[in-house]
């Protein structure tokens, strides 16, 4: 995990009552439903659910309305995640109404960053792998689209470790003093 940012993202949200978590990645159809399904379930299996706001869009609009990739709604299936998402693309106003913005990869780090309207904004914006504790040679979270079974169980393998810390993290915030 990379300390730094862990830090800055606590700053970002010291202090609410809410932490408003909108992940991104490319189409919405693969890694960022996936992070917003395994969060969601994570802080429900601590009965923190009311105190999270997640979400998750694409940089792309190419999959608006439509539902998560049908093999990583399979995959995570066999987790006991259901991704019912619908997929939408980046917004102006989620800059407004998200805490932190996590991006699955660099790429979708930098176009975020340049969509942000202020520098408040780009601020807000990380990268999911600063999150992940596991040993590994990704410093992204790799698309899984063109890959076979092993690329989509790779990416849930890492969004679940990254995922875990991000609600550990921020569970460890509220509860301190």
């Amino acid at each position: 995990m990379d300390e730094r940012i862990i830090e800055h993202c606590r700053r970002l949200v010291a202090g609410k009552d809410k932490i408003r978590v909108l992940f991104v990645c490319l189409g919405n159809i693969c890694r960022s439903p996936a992070a917003d399904g395994v969060l969601k379930s994570i802080v429900a299996s601590r009965g923190e659910s009311e105190r999270w706001e997640i979400d998750s869009a694409g940089t792309g609009g190419w999959h608006v309305g439509q539902l998560p990739d049908k093999r990583m709604r399979v995959h995570a299936l066999r987790r006991g995640l259901t991704l019912d998402h619908i997929c939408r693309q980046v917004h102006p106003s989620d800059f407004e109404d998200f805490d932190l913005i996590v991006a699955m990869d660099s790429d979708n780090e930098q176009n975020l960053r340049s969509m942000a309207p202020t520098l408040a904004d780009r601020d807000k914006v990380v990268p999911m792998a600063a999150f992940i504790r596991m040993a590994t040679r990704y410093d992204h979270i790799p698309d899984p689209y063109y890959e076979g079974a092993e690329g989509f169980e790779l990416v849930l393998d890492l969004l679940e470790d990254a995922c875990g810390n991000i609600a550990e993290i921020f569970s460890q915030e509220r509860q301190a003093p």
